[in-house]
């Protein structure tokens, strides 16, 4: 990349941002550095970042704006108003917005961008926390042909593979769908797992009968072991994939889609953050088997 593309990371400290900035720095792309909490983007002084205290002052200089924040409205508030990232962006400035958003909050961020004169791409990605850190997500990008080549090496830092898969807003979209089958996944895991253990079977039974077949993955293996070993540790947070349900509701609502699976799963997720919201995802189980979280108690 060139000089004038410096890229500035919003979310810098945060699960995915992390990472996903420390690769950035790693393929020798100039990195300026903003979170919330700035004790949080710190670590990335060691890799030659610098880290300032407002959005406005870390993408003043930036060719590039990489937002990865928790949700719509914390985008919104880094890019908008006086300490606002567009405030102060360079004419010729490209905002990569990576985090997940939904449908309406993606059309407010395309029209604050066209307000400000500024390129914009959508490209939500593809996997947790390890991924990030290891350089191995899924871009879903959509956006202006033109921006592409300008955007590919931050791509190519942060992830394994990209999709180009249309106009601004296609990317968004494709990430409601690959959330709506992780989510589907987790919860039928989970459900799997508690009926196991409550018609008293050991639940590794389950994976020796599916290992290796058609309806083995990875990532069923994955959740399914952190259930059964009561190890929730957050690479995804229940509360952050179901603000993901969520918005996947809204999206069929607004289109008209009748989901009743999904509706009933997003229900179960929202009745479980409450209490488990901080952990992973796969404590999504802890409702079907609620004998295991008192244990926890």
């Amino acid at each position: 990349m060139s000089d004038r593309d410096t890229v500035a990371v919003l979310g810098a400290g945060g699960t995915m941002g992390m990472g996903m900035a420390t690769n950035i720095a790693g393929a020798g792309i100039a990195l300026h550095a903003w979170n919330r909490t700035r004790e949080k983007a710190e670590p990335l002084t060691e890799h030659g970042a610098r880290v300032f205290d407002t959005p406005a002052q870390a993408g003043a200089q930036a060719g590039v704006i990489v937002t990865m924040l928790a949700d719509g409205d914390a985008v919104l508030e880094a890019m908008q108003g006086a300490d606002g990232a567009l405030s102060q962006a360079r004419e010729d400035c490209v905002w990569v917005q990576m985090s997940t958003i939904g449908e309406d909050a993606t059309e407010r961020c395309m029209a604050l961008a066209r307000e400000h004169g500024v390129g914009f791409v959508d490209a939500p990605v593809l996997g947790t926390k390890q991924p990030a850190a290891e350089g191995k997500l899924v871009v879903m990008a959509s956006g202006a042909e033109g921006l592409r080549e300008r955007v590919q090496p931050i791509f190519d830092a942060v992830a394994q593979r990209t999709m180009w898969v249309g106009e601004a807003g296609a990317g968004s979209r494709l990430k409601l769908v690959t959330n709506a089958w992780i989510v589907a996944v987790v919860e039928g895991a989970a459900e799997t797992i508690a009926l196991a253990e409550g018609l008293d079977l050991d639940p590794a039974l389950f994976l020796e009968a599916i290992e290796g077949g058609p309806l083995d993955s990875p990532y069923v293996r994955i959740k399914c072991k952190a259930m059964i070993e009561g190890d929730f540790a957050p690479t995804f947070a229940l509360k952050l994939a179901t603000k993901d349900a969520m918005l996947v509701q809204e999206s069929a609502r607004e289109h008209e889609l009748d989901l009743p699976v999904l509706d009933a799963i997003s229900e179960r997720m929202q009745q479980a953050v409450p209490e488990h919201g901080d952990e992973d995802l796969s404590a999504t189980y802890l409702s079907s088997a609620p004998s295991r979280s008192s244990e926890r108690r």
